[in-house]
C-alpha cells in the first residue's frame, strides 16, 4: 500500500471535492507551490492514485429511474481479459469487483431507464458466453425518491483526518 504524506492527502481531499480546479487554485488553498500540486499531481497520476477527474451527474436528470446493485455466483473465474471484453459491452455499469459475501463473488452497479431495461441487462449479465453465473441477487434503488444522496464530501473531510 502507497503511503501517501499530508501534503498528498490533502491535495487528493480538494480534487474530491472539486476536480475541476487548477493547479494555481489548489496550490493556495492547500499553501504550497503551484510546481509542487502538478508534481504532486503527476506522481499521483503515474501511480494510479488518481485514475480520472469526473464529475458526479444526476442520474435521474440524466434519465435513469434505477441503480441496481447486482450480486453474482460465479462457477469459475473468468479470464481478465475476456472479462473485460465483455463488460465492455454494457455501458451502463459503474463499477464492477470481486468480492466477498453474501454468498457471492462479484458485484456490479448499474444504472437503467426503467425496470425492462434492467431485467434485461440481468438477464445478459447471467447468460454472458464469458462467464458462468450459479447465482445472483439485486437491490434496487428508486432514483425517483429524494431521500438519498450521493457525495464524495464525507470522504474528502475523512481523507484530512487520515
Amino acid at each position: 500500500m502507497l503511503r501517501l504524506k499530508t501534503v498528498e492527502l490533502n491535495l487528493m481531499s480538494e480534487l474530491v471535492k472539486n476536480s475541476r480546479r487548477s493547479d494555481r487554485e489548489l496550490a493556495r488553498s492547500l499553501g504550497v507551490s503551484q510546481p509542487t500540486v502538478t508534481r504532486i499531481m503527476a506522481r499521483l497520476e503515474k501511480e494510479k492514485v488518481i485514475r480520472e477527474y469526473t464529475t458526479i451527474p444526476d442520474f435521474q436528470k440524466l434519465g435513469f429511474k434505477i441503480l441496481a446493485i447486482t450480486f453474482l455466483a460465479m462457477v469459475t473465474e473468468p479470464d481478465s481479459k475476456e472479462f473485460e471484453r465483455a463488460l465492455g459491452t454494457f455501458s451502463n455499469i459503474l463499477m464492477f469487483e470481486r468480492g466477498l459475501g453474501l454468498k457471492s463473488s462479484h458485484m456490479v452497479v448499474s444504472l437503467h431507464e426503467d425496470y425492462s431495461s434492467y431485467a434485461e441487462f440481468k438477464r445478459k449479465l447471467e447468460e454472458n458466453e464469458f462467464w458462468e453465473v450459479t447465482d445472483s441477487a439485486s437491490f434496487l434503488v428508486n432514483l425517483n425518491e429524494d431521500s438519498g444522496f450521493l457525495s464524495f464530501s464525507n470522504l474528502a473531510k475523512g481523507l484530512v483526518r487520515m
